[in-house]
């Protein structure tokens, strides 16, 4: 991974203090960049959201297969936990 962006807890949820776990799908294209996503295990919406705007902005070097990028299929898991 090349460029990370952490994902911001929902304002809403913090003040309710729910926690959430989001699993998303995503492909990963061949010039690095995150493309496709989707979910897979959501607990709210407040969190897929905030999980996939983190995930659209992450970056990674792109995958070779026999010396050429490729995309690749990724599954992320996002936990939101309150401390």
């Amino acid at each position: 991974k090349v460029r990370h962006t952490p994902p911001v807890f929902p304002s809403t949820a913090q003040a309710e203090g729910r926690q959430g776990l989001v699993i998303l799908e995503s492909v990963i294209a061949p010039t690095g960049c995150v493309r496709e996503i989707r979910v897979l295990r959501q607990t709210g919406v407040d969190f897929d959201i905030a999980a996939i705007r983190a995930v659209s902005d992450w970056a990674f070097t792109p995958t070779l297969l026999n010396r050429r990028p490729v995309p690749v299929v990724m599954t992320v898991t996002v936990q939101f936990s309150l401390r």
